[in-house]
């Protein structure tokens, strides 16, 4: 069976028999944590509404529809996809200036290039993201959801302190006692029954907005099917589908380790897109893959398979829809404090310890700062990434660029030199490599061995024929020898090529 097989015993597990079937603690533990993220959900759905400019519902709905459908379609189980406010920042300003209609077309659109770049592969570019850029990604998010919650600890009644105190105390004392129920749940019941028969005045769900109270209807984007409408729509889906993916492939990626687990990226990528177009057709503002939430499902609540995450989504709509008037009455402090401990649980302590910056390599540290720097500032992740990889990357070719070493041995009789050549040759090694001979003083034969180097792009092969060049002038032959396989083919097609023979 292909790992991409839906049938009704692997679409909510990915193997031939899901777990939760046989086991009623895995069962009881996917039903908690979907509850305890339907939970968490709600508040998140409305603020990330109001940063798009749309009505709550409409968040509220991305959420149900998009958790729903990468349950059945995605490739990493139990990871949580709903509204993200990294999506609500990309299509704001498109539902300002041209409205309701064109945002939910640019979510349909942004679900085809999904789909598109999924079965490209782009998947695969997750390898060139190193540890350093995934630790400071997991720190800079863990940093952003506690500030995500210091509005709700600013300008607020007093007795919101000693509940979000009260809260993280029962999270952190109540698995002493039990891990049958998860701690978060516990806490929320908890508080919210305090607040409700003292009547303390405190703020709460339903201050954040109204919840809707019937099931999301589906329909096409109200919005003439033009081109016009198209080339307005397509750079905010683009920037849409880009950010979705990359946050997506980067939780899945965090998910696989916390759970010591493979899931397909691929999958996960085209999952990311059906889910986005279900939810375009719904009228919901699209999401991708949300961190927070999939760090309350995974490492707070324990849950390990796809039931977790259509769970969270169903339950999420029957909150809603049934028991609104309770839901509303929850209050923020209680899930203040279920965030707050999700911070300092996804927030990686090692990394910053003493003992581990002594160890570690500058240029690893400088990685992990610089990315940690640029998502707190952008309040993007993806930006975060990609400027953390890069820097990476800068700092990886300096250091291989350094190990380029040009040794000579003149033969007794002096009529031939050679010189060896050890390393990496590429952009960065070899632009130096050019002022490392004495084209003066050596004699009429020129050795070049390569044997020890590899020869990488058109930059080695062009400094190499321009010291053959300077040799040349002289009246000095050079022969170069020792080239494998693959540097001879570069160097045999480009030599001569690369300067108009000059």
């Amino acid at each position: 069976m292909s790992s991409s097989a839906l049938t009704p015993s692997t679409w909510l597990h990915g193997s031939r028999r899901p777990s939760w079937l046989s086991d009623p603690k895995v069962l009881r533990t996917e039903v908690l944590a979907g509850l305890v993220v339907a939970l968490a959900l709600i508040p998140e759905a409305i603020s990330f509404s109001i940063i798009a400019g749309v009505d709550p519902a409409v968040g509220l709905f991305a959420s149900f529809t998009m958790a729903v459908t990468i349950a059945v379609v995605g490739g990493r189980p139990a990871m949580i996809s709903a509204a993200t406010g990294a999506v609500a920042l990309v299509i704001a300003p498109l539902n300002r200036e041209h409205g309701f209609g064109h945002l939910v077309a640019a979510v349909i659109l942004a679900g085809v290039f999904q789909i598109v770049l999924g079965a490209l592969g782009v998947a695969k570019l997750m390898r060139f993201v190193p540890r350093s850029v995934m630790v400071g990604f997991v720190n800079s998010l863990a940093i952003l959801i506690f500030m995500a919650q210091v509005p709700e600890m600013t300008d607020v009644p007093w007795p919101v302190y000693p509940l979000i105190a009260a809260g993280l105390a029962l999270m952190v004392f109540f698995p002493r006692i039990t891990t049958v129920v998860p701690a978060p749940l516990v806490s929320i019941v908890i508080l919210t029954v305090i607040t409700l028969a003292a009547g303390i005045a405190v703020p709460t769900v339903g201050d954040k907005g109204e919840l809707p109270s019937a099931l999301p209807v589906p329909g096409l984007p109200d919005v003439p099917f033009t081109l016009d409408t198209l080339t307005t729509v397509a750079p905010y889906a683009l920037a849409m589908a880009l950010v979705g993916l990359m946050e997506s492939l980067m939780t899945a990626k965090l998910v696989d380790e916390i759970t010591d687990t493979h899931s397909s990226k691929t999958r996960e990528s085209v999952g990311q897109g059906v889910a986005n177009i279900v939810t375009g057709l719904f009228g919901g503002m699209g999401g991708c893959a949300m961190i927070g939430q999939t760090m309350i499902n995974v490492r707070v609540s324990g849950a390990r398979t796809r039931l977790s995450t259509f769970l969270a989504g169903a339950l999420l709509m029957v909150l809603c829809v049934l028991f609104g008037p309770v839901v509303s009455d929850i209050p923020m402090a209680a899930l203040v404090a279920v965030m707050v401990m999700v911070s300092v649980a996804t927030f990686d302590w090692h990394s910053i310890a003493p003992k581990t910056l002594k160890r570690m390599p500058a240029g690893q540290i400088t990685v992990m700062v610089v990315t940690v720097v640029c998502v707190v500032a952008t309040h993007n992740l993806a930006v975060g990434v990609v400027v953390g990889s890069v820097t990476a990357m800068v700092i990886f070719a300096k250091r291989v660029a350094r190990l380029a070493e040009v040794t000579a041995v003149t033969d007794p009789d002096e009529t031939t030199v050679v010189y060896r050549v050890t390393g990496e040759l590429f952009f960065a090694s070899s632009n130096d490599l050019v002022g490392r001979f004495d084209y003066a003083a050596d004699p009429d034969k020129v050795v070049i061995d390569l044997s020890a180097a590899h020869v990488w792009d058109a930059s080695s092969v062009a400094a190499l024929d321009a010291v053959e060049t300077k040799y040349a002038q002289r009246g000095k032959t050079v022969e170069i020898i020792g080239l494998n396989e693959h540097s001879a083919r570069i160097h045999q097609t480009l030599s001569g090529e690369l300067t108009g023979g000059h």
